[in-house]
Formats: C-alpha cells, sequence, structure tokens
C-alpha cells in the first residue's frame, strides 16, 4: 500500500464520528419540514412533503425581528466593550513586568476562576439594587465581564511583540495612547479577531443571564424565544426545533466565515514567538 492510500485512512476513520456529529443537526432541520404528527411519527425520515408552514407560523406569531435585533445589539456592544478593555489592561501589564503588575494579573487570574453560577445570587442582588433588572444596558455591563479572558488571550499573543517598537516609538515622540492605538493594536489583529469570535459565540447562544436578568419579552433574545416555545405541560416540538435552526443559523454562518481566524489568531503568537 502505497502513502498516497495511507492518507485516505484518516478520513476514512473520521467519516463515522462525522455522520454521528451531523446527525442531531440532520434531526433538527428535517423536523421543521414536517407537520408535528409526521415528525413524532417518523422523526428521522425525509418529509412526505416539504412544508415550509412552521416557519410561516414562526414568523407571524413570534417576535423574531424584535428579538433580532435586540441579540445583535446586546452581542455587538459586549464584545466591543471585552476586546478594547481586555487589550487595553493587557498592554500595560505586559509591557511593564513589574511587581505590581504581576499581583494584578494574578488577581486577574483568581477573578477568572470562580465560576460564574457561584456568584449569580450576589450578582442579581447588586443589579437590583443599581436598578439593572430588566435592562439591555444592564446585560451589557454584565457581559463585559468576559473583558478578563480576552485579557489573557492577548496578552499572552502581545508578549511576542518586540518591546524594542515601544521604545523606538517613545524616542519618536509617541504618546503611549498613540503607541498603543497606532502600534500594538494593529499588531493584535489575529488575536483580536479570535477573541471577537469567541464572545460573540458566547453571548449569542447564552441563555442564563438573560433568562435571568431580561424579564419582558420585548427587551429578550433569541435564545428566550426557544425557551418560551415549551408549553405548561407540553412542548410543541416543530416549533421548538424551528426556532432553534433560525436562532442558529446567523452564528453558523458567522462560524463558517471566521473559522480560519480562530487558527490563525491562537498559532500566530507561537509562530512570531
Amino acid at each position: 500500500m502505497t502513502k498516497k492510500h495511507l492518507r485516505w485512512i484518516p478520513d476514512l476513520c473520521m467519516a463515522p464520528a462525522c455522520v454521528v456529529m451531523l446527525l442531531p443537526f440532520y434531526y433538527i432541520v428535517v423536523n421543521t419540514f414536517k407537520s408535528a404528527s409526521e415528525a413524532s411519527q417518523h422523526p428521522l425520515a425525509l418529509p412526505t412533503r416539504v412544508s415550509f408552514e412552521n416557519y410561516r407560523y414562526v414568523f407571524d406569531r413570534v417576535p423574531l425581528l424584535q428579538s433580532f435585533s435586540n441579540t445583535v445589539f446586546i452581542t455587538v456592544a459586549s464584545v466591543l466593550i471585552i476586546v478594547l478593555i481586555g487589550s487595553m489592561a493587557a498592554y500595560p501589564i505586559v509591557f511593564n513586568r513589574g511587581k505590581l503588575y504581576k499581583v494584578l494579573m494574578f488577581y486577574l487570574l483568581c477573578g477568572f476562576l470562580i465560576p460564574f453560577q457561584s456568584t449569580l445570587i450576589p450578582l442579581f442582588e447588586l443589579m437590583k439594587n443599581l436598578g439593572f433588572i430588566n435592562k439591555i444596558y444592564g446585560l451589557i455591563i454584565l457581559y463585559s465581564s468576559g473583558c478578563v479572558f480576552s485579557f489573557f488571550l492577548v496578552s499572552g499573543y502581545m508578549r511576542t511583540i518586540p518591546k524594542e517598537l515601544e521604545e523606538a516609538a517613545t524616542i519618536d515622540g509617541c504618546s503611549v495612547w498613540g503607541i498603543f492605538w497606532k502600534i500594538i493594536l494593529p499588531l493584535l489583529k489575529p488575536i483580536t479577531i479570535t477573541a471577537v469570535i469567541f464572545q460573540t459565540m458566547w453571548i449569542w447562544n447564552d441563555f442564563l443571564t438573560p433568562m435571568l436578568f431580561l424579564n419582558s419579552r420585548s427587551k429578550g433574545t433569541l435564545v428566550l424565544e426557544i425557551y418560551r416555545a415549551r408549553g405548561q405541560f407540553s412542548v410543541d416540538w416543530t416549533l421548538f426545533l424551528t426556532l432553534t435552526v433560525l436562532v442558529l443559523l446567523p452564528i453558523l454562518i458567522f462560524f463558517i466565515i471566521m473559522q480560519k481566524h480562530i487558527v490563525k489568531g491562537m498559532v500566530g503568537g507561537a509562530l512570531k514567538g
């Protein structure tokens, strides 16, 4: 057996795993084109007649446009804050390696290690006292805590940037802000895009935080609309699956377009080092 034939062995081994991974997606999508009775009787079969009635019903009865605009606004605003604060915090800590900055980094690490679920009760009390419950801007402020993740992601990449660039810019009379915005931040483009991808997928798909801190439907997100598809005693599975497809489709397209930047950002620092 030649080397050319041996190359196909990993692909053949991965094919069954790929089928298993794609099966849930097939199940979700194919049942959105069926009636409720057909979906319950033959869940894995192709539809006898392709029907868009479920999608028509969802667009007529569910405030998708409002939920979509809320989700986009919350995601975009939160990600911008997360990336900017994370990058700005990493800059002085990485380029000024004194004891104080090491203490600050350890402090941020401790906060990063605390599970979000363990702080829900005091966090809810804090948000209520500040008047941030059922406020979109309150949720954005809450999501801005993701800047700690962005900080650690960016700081590892930032250490590969030669310190001589900062020193040369300082000699030329460039201010600290000028060095960061004109020199450091453009060099962080690969890892910044990676941080944007991770944070966008987290915020877009998050269910727990909007459910706890947003009460009114007019301010809800797309994921909450999936949750509302269930009734008190039963679940309309065709409606549930149709909403799931509509919610996952934008973030799936986003991930497919941006996935090449994930690898580029994660290995860029290693290649430069």
